[in-house]
């Protein structure tokens, strides 16, 4: 059975990256702990360090949507509230390697 793959995109305002990062990286341990969590990596942009990058990979798409509305996510929501400027979130399966 394949993987959910997710990719979500975010984008920081210039003047709260700091916070945002410090956020996105409190979601890390508690997610991997999470049911169907296989992968769970945060990247930052090397030419734009307000831009992060999650790419997961999850057993279901029933199990991300319960990390979706975990505690830890509606935390990081609610800090982050005035601080992300662009969220885009993809749901991606593998075709090929």
């Amino acid at each position: 059975m394949a993987h959910l793959t997710i990719v979500a995109d975010i984008k920081a305002k210039a003047d709260k990256v700091d916070l945002v990062k410090s956020e996105l990286l409190k979601l890390i341990a508690p997610t991997h702990a999470e049911p169907g969590c296989v992968q769970y990596d945060l990247h930052q942009n090397n030419e734009n360090p307000a831009h992060f990058l999650f790419y997961e990979n999850w057993e279901s798409r029933e199990l991300w949507q319960m990390h979706s509305n975990s505690n830890h996510v509606k935390e990081l929501a609610a800090a982050t509230e005035d601080a992300i400027e662009e969220l885009s979130i993809y749901e991606m399966t593998k075709v090929g390697s």
